[in-house]
């Protein structure tokens, strides 16, 4: 069973697929001034470069342990690119704006 308001990552990834989205899942311990600016940052970007062609479901690791659990979560915030291929996972500061692009294959590896 799914937690309560969560789709499963199957699922959403399909979905995904079919529309040609990005399918992302930040990581963060609770809402700390740290979490929120990355969860600003982070959607700044999305909604600038991918104009809404993106699913980001951001999980609080303190509600939802077993989550960080099953994605061998070790450190936050930790975004994870699961869709489209390959999957990639950015640890650590998510402010700057050209490492998150290039991690999420939005920019070429040389502008960072």
């Amino acid at each position: 069973m799914t937690p309560t308001g969560a789709t499963s990552l199957r699922e959403r990834a399909v979905a995904a697929a079919a529309q040609d989205q990005y399918v992302l899942r930040l990581y963060v311990a609770g809402m700390t001034s740290r979490s929120t600016r990355a969860i600003v940052e982070l959607r700044r970007i999305c909604e600038e470069r991918l104009c809404g062609r993106y699913d980001l479901q951001v999980i609080d690791i303190l509600q939802q342990p077993e989550l960080a659990t099953e994605a061998q979560i070790f450190a936050v915030p930790t975004l994870i690119k699961t869709l489209p291929l390959p999957i990639r996972r950015l640890i650590g500061d998510l402010t700057q704006p050209e490492r998150v692009l290039v991690g999420l294959d939005l920019a070429p590896s040389s502008e960072a």
